[in-house]
């Protein structure tokens, strides 16, 4: 029973690292570290992600280091914990990723969409916690947008059907602001 309250405290601890190292180190670090670096290129074009080989680096060095220092404070009990963190910043990256690749399909899909996609497009100070909203509520920067307004020039291919438009079962929680290319070009 320990080792599992011990993995789930580990994973707990991911979701606050995840807040604060978004929210310090990628608003906040100004591309003056190599997290902010490739935090505000994902910005900037919200298809870039970094590098596999650079996520990898990143999983040793952190698990190596808390996986040995929870071991030497509480030995196996910190080694779960520690297993516990770094199953859920794995977990992290491929929430993330789906959340630009892919429609929601689950409550949790279409939720957590809104509230990573509300961060990027308008409100990048807010909604720091890409899996969980619970960090952004203890430290407040939730906001819990009704509608996303999406540039156009920067929707993501599962937003848009063949003609360009949104999809109209997204228009609930998703509206598209600015004129195609097309329409600009015929324009006097």
């Amino acid at each position: 029973m320990i080792y599992a309250i011990a993995f789930l405290l580990g994973a707990l601890g991911w979701t606050l690292t995840e807040y604060w190292l978004h929210r310090g180190w990628g608003h906040r670090g100004e591309a003056k570290n190599p997290f902010s670096t490739e935090h505000l290129a994902h910005h900037a074009d919200v298809s870039y992600f970094a590098p596999t080989y650079k996520k990898v680096i990143a999983t040793a060095l952190v698990g190596g280091t808390t996986g040995t220092v929870l071991f030497l404070l509480l030995g196996i009990t910190g080694l779960f914990a520690s297993l516990g963190f770094v199953v859920m910043y794995v977990t992290y990256e491929v929430i993330h990723r789906l959340l630009h690749t892919h429609a929601g399909r689950t409550r949790y899909g279409r939720w957590a969409r809104r509230h990573h996609l509300y961060h990027h497009y308008r409100r990048p100070q807010l909604n720091h916690g890409v899996t969980t909203p619970i960090w952004d509520f203890v430290f407040g920067t939730l906001e819990v947008p009704d509608t996303v307004k999406v540039p156009r020039r920067m929707a993501l291919a599962w937003m848009l059907d063949d003609d360009g438009e949104l999809h109209p079962e997204l228009t609930d929680e998703y509206l598209l602001i600015g004129k195609k290319k097309n329409d600009l070009q015929e324009s006097p």
